[in-house]
Formats: structure tokens, sequence, C-alpha cells
């Protein structure tokens, strides 16, 4: 004879609409008086008995596990709506297209309480062939901290991406600098263009291009104070970016620069040219007090600030010896250009660190070590000045 079941061990039934086996378990009474019933379901009575079981394990280490259909697209999304507050709009728009790129295509679909490692795993591997290490980061970053989320609000017991590391990926596109002949013609062809301004102080300065779209015309001097000690030459005051915090890079980016000759020359011709753009565009002018500006007084657009440099960089290769191809180039190559000119000049690595806004001289020859000059020519240099270039010697 069967067994009876004791009370509260719950049952088994076959239910006709759903055409599925439901086994369910009493857990007791909620505080309400309601009482706790656990289901599970599944075609065959096996089947049912065993989601009820794992119903029932997480019920026992204290996940209030949803639903069990609660899958990792659902993770992505709720981390994208409500995880990203307070972030800058750009680091939101980014993270939204690596999500609905790279990780909801490939995994969302799957459940996230059966989400594995070895799930991760192949998923970075497959990726590896198409992405740079970089954005193999960025992408498990993204799932990471959708997971992590799911897990501080019981949706899921682990977080199995932790457990996963990133394959090497593609080489990314390394950076390049101008040559001194080739940041000359740039020069020169910058001239006719509405960002010339631009491009000759992002170059001749080597300012972040999130340093110099925010740039205003308080933080310029153009006549610098002869009469002071020591004297004030004319200066950019690099204290604002484009972050959500209006703040810069690091601490020592915010930094205070002298301007070369050729950029307070180009400066004052903005200030000239801004003045008849204020004039065309009338009541259309949102005043911002930006030093570099669209055509109506608003802040510059990244890509439209990249777009026009190789604007310029395709009239710069029509000159003669000048061998550019514009689309390879970036605005920021600006910067690079800079710290490659200074070396090749001898400056020493420390003052290039300071100029550009760097913590310390490893993280400028971390992040510049090809444009940095190899060989230290400083100790050389000096002892011809205090000894000579001898005769070359008689064979």
């Amino acid at each position: 004879m069967t067994k009876r079941r004791s009370r509260g061990d719950g049952g088994l039934h076959w239910d006709d609409k759903r055409q599925r086996w439901i086994a369910t378990a009493s857990l007791g009474y909620d505080p309400s008086g309601k009482r706790i019933v656990k289901r599970g379901s599944g075609k065959t009575k096996t089947e049912a008995k065993h989601k009820l079981k794992e119903v029932l394990r997480d019920h026992e280490d204290g996940l209030a596990i949803a639903p069990t259909g609660y899958t990792v697209k659902d993770a992505v999304t709720d981390w994208l709506t409500y995880g990203l507050n307070g972030r800058d709009v750009g680091t939101v728009t980014t993270n939204t297209i690596l999500c609905n790129t790279h990780v909801i295509p490939a995994l969302g679909a799957r459940k996230l309480r059966d989400l594995s490692a070895d799930d991760v795993d192949r998923w970075l591997a497959d990726k590896a062939r198409v992405l740079s290490t970089r954005s193999l980061e960025a992408i498990r970053s993204c799932l990471n901290r959708s997971v992590k989320r799911a897990m501080a609000r019981d949706k899921v017991k682990r977080n199995v991406v932790e457990l996963c590391s990133v394959p090497t990926g593609r080489p990314g596109r390394p950076s390049k600098s101008l040559t001194l002949a080739q940041a000359e013609a740039v020069l020169k062809a910058a001239e006719d263009s509405p960002l010339y301004a631009y491009f000759v102080v992002s170059l001749l300065t080597g300012g972040r291009t999130e340093e110099m779209r925010p740039l205003r015309w308080d933080h310029v001097d153009l006549e610098g104070d002869s009469k002071a000690t020591p004297e004030i030459p004319p200066y950019i005051a690099v204290w604002r970016s484009v972050r959500s915090s209006g703040d810069t890079k690091t601490k020592k980016s915010r930094r205070t620069l002298a301007l070369p000759g050729r950029a307070i020359d180009a400066l004052k011709v903005q200030r000239e040219r801004q003045g008849w753009q204020r004039v065309a565009a009338g009541d259309q002018w949102e005043e911002n007090g930006l030093v570099f500006t669209s055509a109506v007084g608003t802040e510059l657009d990244a890509a439209n600030v990249r777009r026009e440099f190789r604007k310029v960089l395709a009239r710069a290769a029509q000159m003669p010896g000048i061998e550019l191809e514009p689309h390879e180039w970036t605005t920021r190559e600006t910067r690079t250009s800079f710290v490659s000119i200074l070396s090749d000049k001898g400056i020493a690595l420390e003052e290039i660190s300071r100029l550009v806004g760097h913590s310390s001289t490893a993280v400028t020859e971390e992040v510049y070590r090809k444009q940095i000059r190899p060989v230290i020519q400083t100790g050389a240099t000096a002892m011809d000045g205090i000894f000579g270039t001898p005769p070359p010697l008689e064979r």
C-alpha cells in the first residue's frame, strides 16, 4: 500500500490547461496568514518533482527567486535601466551598444540560473576572434556587473562571470603620431578650417580632445603679465573636461599651460571669427563662454571634430612629400604627435609628463611608449658641450 503523504508535504497533479505535471509543497504561512506554496512544473512527474526540489533548495538558501524564467537579457536590461543612474550620457550609450551588440544576442536567451562559467568562456573565446582585448574586457564587465546586480537582488545564487578571465583578443589599432613635416602640413591645411584654432592649440599644447571642447574664454589669457614676478606668459588653464563631473581626468590633468606664439595668434583669430559667428547666428546664438563652438555657440561634438580633422588631413595629403591616410587618424592623435615631436627634440620625459597632465612618467611611457625617443641623449649632449667633439681618429 502506497504510504500517504504527511500533511503539508504538498502534492502532484496534472494540469489540463497547461498540459504539464505540477508539483507543490506548502511551507507554512506568511505574516499576513496566507499559505506559502512553492511549485515546480514539468512534462513528466519526475521533471516536475526535480523543478520543485530546485525551488525549495533556492528557498532554503534564502533566494527569493522570482520567475524561474529570469534570463540573462532580463538581468542586463535591469542593469542598463537602473544600474547606471548618475553616469555620463556617453557612458550609458556606450554600455547599451555593447550589451545590445555583443551580450544579449549571444547569451540573452539563457536562463540566468543556468548560465555557467563554460558558457561565458565559450562566449568570450568566440568574441576574441573579432574584438580587441580591451573590447573583450568591456563586454565582460557589462555582463559581470549585470549578474552581480541580479545576485544582490536574489535572482541567482552566484556570479559565474567572476570565475572567467578575459582571453587575448585581436590587436587594437595602434596610435600614430605626425612627423614634424606632417604636422606643419596639417597646420597649413587647417588655415581655412572653422576649427583652425582648435587644431593649432591641440597640437601645440597636447590637450586632450575632451579638455579642448569645453575650454572657456575666462580660462584663456592671451596677454599675460610681463610686470609680474615671475613673469606670467599668455596661457590656457586646462581645468575642465566634458566628463559628467566637469572635472579633468586626473588631479594632475588640471594644469596651466603657456601658449606658443602660433597658438596665441590662432586664438586671437578665433575670437574675431566667433564674433562674426555670433552676429550671423543672431537670436539662435547660445552664449556659453566657450572658445571652440558650433555656428550657434554650442559645444562641439567629438564626431564633428573628427570629421573636420580628417578633411584637413585630406588637404594636407595633397601637398608634395606628405603621405597621410585621413580615415586612419583620430583627433586624439594630435596629442600623441605633441609627445612625439617634443621627444624628438630631446625634451625630458618628466617635462613631457607634466605638460600632458599624467600622474607619473610611468603613465607617459606606458601610453606613449611608441612616441617616446628610446635613446636618452642628455648625458652625451652635455659631455659634447663640455669636452667638445674630437676629430675622427686616423687609422
